[in-house]
């Protein structure tokens, strides 16, 4: 579950959002030493291996090329979405111009 922020205290700083997960009792037991061991805090522990989590995946290029029929997909719907509205509401010279490709 993911709850956007709006405030700036010092918690839920602006533009953090709060993600609430559920841990074998295990689990939490060995995060939690690991966190007091460190001299961090559970949030920061987890917050560290999502961090190294996301590198190794930007490495795998199955992904990326995943990505990016995903976002040709997305290209493709979008037109076909513009096309449908213009045609709708009489203004078919405006589906008929090309739209820039999206670039990286």
């Amino acid at each position: 579950m993911t709850t956007p922020t709006t405030g700036g205290d010092r918690q839920n700083p602006a533009g953090v959002k709060t993600l609430a997960i559920r841990l074998e009792p295990d689990v939490h037991t060995q995060l939690t030493l690991i966190a007091q061991l460190r001299g961090s805090t559970i949030t920061d522990e987890i917050r560290k291996a999502l961090m190294a989590h996301i590198a190794g995946i930007k490495e795998n290029t199955d992904l990326a090329s995943q990505a990016e029929s995903a976002l040709a997909e997305i290209d493709r719907e979008a037109a076909a979405r513009r096309e449908a509205i213009a045609h709708l509401f009489g203004n078919d010279q405006e589906a008929a111009k090309p739209r820039a490709a999206r670039g990286r």
